[in-house]
């Protein structure tokens, strides 16, 4: 366990209890290479999650990008590396990625534009996600694959 969390560089294996997630955690990628893992780790994603998943990922970055504060960098970079490891320990889990509850504590040190930031983003995937209409391959999701291909400027490769 002790090699998982200087291991940082290294995907945390699936079979991994969450106190191995929380140790690897401690260890901050840069935010470059956090980026890109993140969106290599939103590959495994539905398609509709996954163009939610990149585009909130994306704004957050920007939004981040010119803060001086050391100890909100460090928040900051910590809080999405353990995004990234849990991603990466449920992927291989039957049913994927589907968050968890946020924790009482946390919430209660959001100030009110992180608040009213986790409202829209819950507006956003209650209309994304649908549990009634969901299936395990919606109709159109070559369609919305291409249509996430597209926004960030690539094609999909024909498979006929």
């Amino acid at each position: 366990m002790a090699q998982l969390a200087k291991a940082s560089n290294q995907p945390v294996p699936p079979s991994a209890p969450s106190s191995a997630v929380r140790e690897a955690s401690a260890t901050i990628l840069p935010p470059i290479q956090l980026y890109r893992r993140i969106h290599r780790a939103h590959r495994h994603l539905t398609a509709d999650m996954r163009v939610l998943g990149d585009d909130y990922v994306r704004d957050e970055f920007r939004r981040h990008k010119d803060i001086d504060n050391p100890l909100q960098i460090v928040a900051f970079l910590s809080s999405w590396k353990m995004y990234l490891d849990q991603l990466e320990v449920s992927q291989g889990k039957p049913g994927g990625f589907r968050g968890k509850r946020l924790d009482a504590t946390l919430m209660d040190k959001l100030s009110d534009e992180q608040v009213n930031q986790l409202y829209e983003l819950m507006q956003a995937t209650e209309s994304a996600y649908d549990p009634e209409r969901a299936q395990a391959a919606p109709p159109n999701a070559k369609a919305m694959a291409q249509a996430a291909a597209k926004a960030q400027g690539m094609s999909l490769k024909n498979d006929d």
